[in-house]
C-alpha cells in the first residue's frame, strides 16, 4: 500500500469514527437539536449533501415547536444548500433564520450566496447589514473588501481588506487581495503583501499568480498609455 492510499484511508476511517460517534450523540440524547446540527455540519464538511438535508429535514420536524432549534437547523440546512450550489434553497433557509445572535452570521451567508451569483450589489447590502454589529469581525470585513473588489471599488475594497487584517493579520487571503490593491493604485510596496501572502498561504498564493500576472499586464499598459499622453 502507498503512502497516499496509508493516508486516505486513515482519513476514511477517521471521518467513519467521528461520524459514528456524532449519531451515537444523538442517541444519547434524542432531545438535544444541537447534537442534530453537529451531524448535519459533519456531513455537509465530508460532501454528503442529501444526507445532510435529509437530517435537518427530519430535525426541523421533531423540533417544530422550538424556536432556538428551529433557528439553528435552518441555518445549517443553508449551509448544506449553499455548500451543494442549491443557491435557491439555501437563501430560502438563511432568510428563516430570525434569532438575533444568528442573525448576523445568516446575514453573511446570504451575501456570500449572492457573491456565488455574481449578484454583488444585493450581496454587499447584506454584508454591510451583518457588518453593523460585528464591526471588527475579520471574515465579515474581508467578505465586504471582496464584494468591493469585485465591483472595481478599490478605495472601499483597500478600507475593508485593512480592517479584515487589523484583526486578522496572518491571513494570507487577505494579505493577497491587499496586494493586488496595492499594485492597481500604484502603491509603493506591493510586494511585501504579497511576499507576507506566500509565506501565511502558499496555496492561495500560488492560485492567484495567473490573476496576478494579468493585473501587472493591465498595469504596464496603463502606465505605458499615460506616458505617451504626457508625451503628446
Amino acid at each position: 500500500m502507498t503512502e497516499k492510499n496509508s493516508k486516505r484511508d486513515f482519513a476514511k476511517k477517521k471521518a467513519q469514527a467521528a461520524a459514528k460517534h456524532l449519531v451515537s450523540a444523538i442517541d444519547a440524547a434524542p432531545d438535544d437539536y444541537k447534537r442534530y446540527y453537529n451531524l448535519g455540519v459533519f456531513l455537509t464538511q465530508a460532501n454528503s449533501f442529501d444526507q445532510a438535508e435529509e437530517l435537518y429535514v427530519k430535525a426541523l420536524g421533531r423540533f417544530h415547536d422550538k424556536k432556538q432549534a428551529q433557528n439553528l437547523l435552518h441555518y445549517g440546512l443553508g449551509n448544506a444548500y449553499y455548500e451543494a450550489g442549491e443557491y435557491q434553497q439555501a437563501l430560502t433557509q438563511f432568510q428563516a433564520v430570525h434569532d438575533e445572535q444568528l442573525k448576523a452570521e445568516a446575514y453573511q451567508m446570504i451575501a456570500q450566496t449572492y457573491m456565488a451569483q455574481d449578484d454583488y450589489k444585493t450581496a454587499l447590502a447584506f454584508a454591510l447589514t451583518a457588518q453593523a454589529k460585528h464591526q471588527q469581525d475579520a471574515t465579515i470585513n474581508g467578505l465586504i473588501g471582496e464584494i468591493f473588489l469585485a465591483l472595481g471599488d478599490f478605495e472601499h475594497a483597500r478600507t475593508y481588506y485593512e480592517q479584515a487584517l487589523a484583526a486578522d493579520s496572518k491571513n494570507g487571503k487577505y494579505q493577497f487581495e491587499r496586494g493586488i490593491i496595492a499594485l492597481v493604485q500604484g502603491e509603493e510596496h506591493a510586494e511585501r503583501y504579497f511576499e507576507r501572502a506566500k509565506e501565511l498561504d502558499p496555496a492561495y498564493y500560488q492560485k492567484g499568480q495567473q490573476r496576478l500576472a494579468d493585473i501587472e499586464r493591465f498595469v504596464q499598459t496603463k502606465t505605458k498609455d499615460s506616458d505617451k499622453k504626457d508625451e503628446s
